[in-house]
């Protein structure tokens, strides 16, 4: 009989020291961001605020559900029809008009209250929802999604 495996089995203990001293750290810093003893770099209003960057523009939008399946985009301020996306396009802005609209179902909030869309003076784009405070980072999605919110920015004269 061959004794091939004839080792201890166990973890090192300088490897186990390394590993509960990580696990301390991790700890310890989740802990002070979570406190606020540490801000936090992921919070774009916050990052925003830090760097007294301002809105650059903004336009109040409604988005309305059409019986063919398109979603209408309108100005809430003028009613004109800023964008139509049509049934199966547009898969991005219908995830996250779904996401925002979930969090106003919940709140027995209708879809009459408009969104707001805000370029920054950096470029980045957000979409909030006034009525729960929620709000879409749209840049952060890769160009093509920012285009498309970008271009409901834009003046129409519908």
């Amino acid at each position: 009989m061959s004794h091939a495996h004839d080792h201890d089995p166990t973890v090192p203990r300088g490897a186990l020291v390394a590993a509960a001293i990580l696990l301390l750290f991790t700890m310890a810093l989740t802990g002070a961001v979570t406190s606020g003893l540490i801000p936090q770099s992921g919070d774009p209003d916050a990052s925003r605020a830090a760097q007294h960057i301002m809105p650059a523009q903004q336009r109040n939008l409604r988005f309305t559900d059409r019986e063919d399946g398109a979603v209408v985009v309108t100005d809430a301020a003028t009613g004109a029809t800023v964008m139509e996306i049509g049934f199966g396009e547009g898969g991005f802005v219908r995830a996250t008009m779904r996401r925002m609209a979930k969090v106003r179902a919940a709140a027995d909030i209708g879809s009459e209250p408009p969104f707001k869309l805000t370029l920054w003076e950096n470029g980045a784009l957000s979409l909030s929802d006034p009525q729960t405070g929620k709000e879409a980072e749209i840049h952060g999605f890769g160009p093509d999604h920012s285009a498309t919110f970008a271009a409901m920015l834009k003046d129409t004269h519908s």
